[in-house]
């Protein structure tokens, strides 16, 4: 496992990195990638697989290099104020603030997912600012309010 600083570019007073990612397995599996840091979040960029990843490990992927970039900077990725990537400074990799568990916290998911939608803002990303949590844990919250009936399902049942 390797992970290494590729370029930066700094603008005005924001930063955007790029990290080169190389994993490679005992049994010659290996996986490249390049992912950027900035404006408050990890992106993927490219991906090299051999052999290739399903859409599962991708999932994980994404998430190791979440991990990786916050370990490699020092810091978390998000907005805020002080030194690194995501200007938290030595906070961590996110500051989450308290969001609560249960019928509680998916009833604000929901309240917050409905807000959103009647701006006209992705909802998804809503619900990320207001929990901290990633895309995949807010998809997840906002999953068990459908399921609670908290919001109208995504798709028509036949």
């Amino acid at each position: 496992m390797a992970v290494r600083p590729a370029w930066e570019v700094r603008e005005n007073e924001g930063v955007t990195r790029w990290f080169e990612f190389r994993l490679a397995f005992a049994d010659g599996a290996r996986v490249d990638a390049l992912a950027l840091v900035g404006g408050g979040c990890v992106c993927v960029e490219e991906v090299r697989a051999q052999p290739a990843l399903s859409l599962d490990d991708l999932a994980v992927l994404a998430d190791w290099i979440e991990e990786s970039v916050a370990e490699a900077c020092g810091t978390g990725p998000g907005p805020g104020t002080g030194t690194g990537p995501g200007g938290r400074g030595s906070e961590g990799r996110r500051a989450r603030s308290a969001w609560p568990r249960g019928a509680e916290g998916r009833l604000l998911v929901a309240r917050e997912y409905r807000a959103a939608q009647r701006d006209g803002v992705d909802p998804v990303l809503a619900v990320m600012g207001a929990t901290g949590h990633s895309r995949r844990t807010s998809l997840r919250l906002i999953g068990q309010a459908r399921d609670e009936g908290l919001l109208s399902p995504r798709r028509a049942r036949r």
